[in-house]
């Protein structure tokens, strides 16, 4: 992993886990901590609201926030990072994002609260590590139109609805025919979404550098239907083979998505920009999995 770039930071994003009421004070702290410094400190907007009101305070909308600063603190669980990393992506940029856990160690999130400001000191000095990790670009297609288009980190998911029959889908990878899979749904995953809805579904972990997408099958009606690994350089494509009573959703990170219909096609690949993820630890990628998953704990 590369240092961060030299670029010197002059304002920084920061955004908490929505309704999260203890990061107030800590809030403030890293806004005196940054304008110490002299960094403008950017909140996103429903982020600023924890705090006690102050009428020098920088805010930004969330979807705003990546196109007015140079690096990203977020503060929460993985789920909070998801979403602003979906909010990069979608800008187009590739500023860092610096994780901080309120709670346990997170896969995404693993800098704990202890170790926020010495995390961030070397963030915004340029003496962190950065880790680049494949993004997914979605697109749904209706009728031979773009209905859909969408960014995300972990995973594009398709299943059926709570009370629907299992579903049928036809994937494809590249030009070519894999499997009919006839399951409760099916993830396509980012090594990175390999911990994620996954994991749960039984598909293997992968490093987050292995340069590659799986498919997973979520309950499949045949035991044969297991987890496949293919290149990140192979676009995956499926069609839902419905019928009218049929219910069929994707979603995405598990921030956003739309029901399918007949006639739908999925399209999924590496976006053209990497998340960038700002590793200020020294904790190796097995370290945290032993800590998360509690390998060799009895």
């Amino acid at each position: 992993m590369p240092p961060l770039p030299l670029t010197p930071i002059s304002r920084v994003g920061i955004l908490a886990k929505p309704k999260l009421t203890a990061v107030a004070p800590h809030l403030v702290e890293i806004g005196e901590w940054l304008a110490a410094r002299g960094i403008t400190a950017v909140y996103e907007t429903e982020t600023a609201s924890l705090m006690p009101p102050a009428s020098a305070r920088v805010t930004a909308a969330k979807n705003e926030l990546p196109t007015c600063v140079e690096m990203v603190l977020v503060l929460g669980g993985d789920g909070t990072l998801l979403a602003m990393a979906d909010c990069i992506a979608e800008a187009g940029l590739t500023i860092p994002i610096l994780g901080v856990n309120f709670g346990s160690l997170g896969f995404l999130t693993e800098v704990t609260l202890p170790e926020l400001f010495r995390s961030l000191d070397l963030a915004v000095t340029g003496g962190a590590a950065i880790e680049e990790r494949l993004m997914l670009r979605s697109t749904v297609t209706r009728g031979g139109a773009v209905v859909h288009r969408s960014v995300a980190l972990n995973d594009a998911v398709i299943t059926k609805a709570a009370r629907s029959r299992m579903i049928d889908l036809s994937v494809y990878v590249g030009d070519e025919f894999v499997t009919r899979v006839k399951a409760d749904g099916l993830i396509i995953a980012t090594p990175t979404g390999s911990t994620a809805y996954n994991l749960s579904a039984g598909g293997p972990i992968l490093q987050p550098t292995v340069d590659a997408l799986l498919l997973t099958p979520i309950a499949p009606h045949t035991l044969t239907n297991r987890p496949i690994v293919i290149p990140a350089t192979s676009a995956v494509r499926v069609q839902p083979n419905m019928e009218p009573r049929d219910e069929v959703f994707i979603t995405f990170d598990g921030q956003s998505g739309l029901q399918l219909e007949a006639g739908d096609e999925v399209m999924v690949g590496r976006a053209d920009t990497p998340l960038s993820l700002i590793k200020p630890s020294t904790r190796s990628y097995f370290e945290v999995l032993r800590t998360k998953l509690k390998w060799g704990e009895r």
